[in-house]
């Protein structure tokens, strides 16, 4: 979820911080940190997190009998 309240701070998802690559971020306050770094000035902003893929479906196993009432 991308709104979610109980949000793990990470400087990755942080208004204050700027990604600079996979492992760092360009913090306001802190200057470059690792992107799970967090402190108190953390402020969640949802436009910078990435949601997880979605499964796929593994069509080829499924049989007709699976869709049968």
């Amino acid at each position: 979820m991308l709104f979610r309240r109980d949000m793990d701070p990470r400087c990755a998802y942080c208004q204050r911080g700027q990604q600079i690559n996979e492992r760092e971020v360009a913090c306001v306050r802190r200057g470059i940190v690792p992107v799970e770094n967090n402190c108190r000035a953390f402020r969640y902003d949802p436009m910078k997190r990435v949601p997880p893929r979605p499964a796929v479906l593994e069509t080829e196993r499924l049989k007709p009998e699976d869709f049968a009432i």
